[in-house]
């Protein structure tokens, strides 16, 4: 089945060429030039795959993703940004994206990105569930539970916290989690696992005040309490 992807995308050769270059690859792709406009739509219906340029008209992409986020965490969502600065893509990464890639950016290099995250939204049934103490982790499902409370995750949170909570007590360095967060995709920093880490605590303290079962191991990476 082709995955639906919706780009957002002012600039109108960019948005021309990266619908052909995804249309080559089999994907269906519907084109917006404004936020506001395709804030519309996505009410209605939301995609497979969701590409968001952050510098939009009328709404821009960090509000589309704000309203986005709140109504699916799991929609694997890109980011576009003609922006360098580490503040963009921090923020971007805050809100929710799961990926990003800096104009100008290679049509080759965005097609594979798209095929990472459209496999990483692939439900695998093969997946084990999983239970460590009141967590409760669902891969079938893509679900997380902390003491039988539903944590919304995107993709990538759902996957880290998987890598961590597999292994109790055993310390996962930033590379591993980068490698099961993000598997064939070598342009990732080992500061969005640091951004990714953050948000998950943040989710799971929301859950519960006392929560800490993400360690920080300084000079190594981060563990999952064994005792959580």
């Amino acid at each position: 089945m082709p995955a639906k992807i919706v780009l957002v995308e002012d600039e109108q050769n960019i948005r021309d060429t990266v619908s052909y270059a995804l249309r080559q690859e089999g994907h269906q792709v519907t084109g917006y030039a404004d936020g506001e406009e395709a804030w519309k739509a996505l009410e209605r219906r939301l995609p497979d795959l969701l590409i968001l340029d952050i510098l939009l008209p009328r709404l821009d992409g960090l509000e589309l993703c704000r309203r986005v986020r709140a109504r699916s965490e799991s929609l694997p969502l890109m980011f576009l940004t003609s922006r360098d600065e580490e503040f963009d893509r921090v923020l971007g990464l805050e809100l929710g994206a799961d990926d990003y890639l800096c104009k100008p950016f290679s049509v080759r290099e965005l097609c594979a990105r798209v095929k990472v995250l459209l496999r990483r939204g692939v439900r695998r049934e093969s997946e084990q569930r999983l239970r460590v103490g009141a967590l409760e982790l669902d891969g079938p499902r893509h679900t997380a539970r902390w003491k039988d409370q539903a944590v919304r995750l995107t993709v990538t949170e759902f996957r880290m916290l998987q890598c961590l909570a597999r292994q109790p007590g055993v310390v996962r360095t930033r590379e591993q989690l980068l490698a099961e967060s993000f598997p064939h995709d070598q342009y990732m920093s080992d500061r969005t696992v640091d951004t990714h880490i953050k948000r998950l605590r943040r989710k799971l303290a929301a859950a519960d005040p006392a929560f800490a079962g993400i360690e920080t191991i300084y000079g190594l990476g981060y563990r999952y309490a064994a005792e959580s």
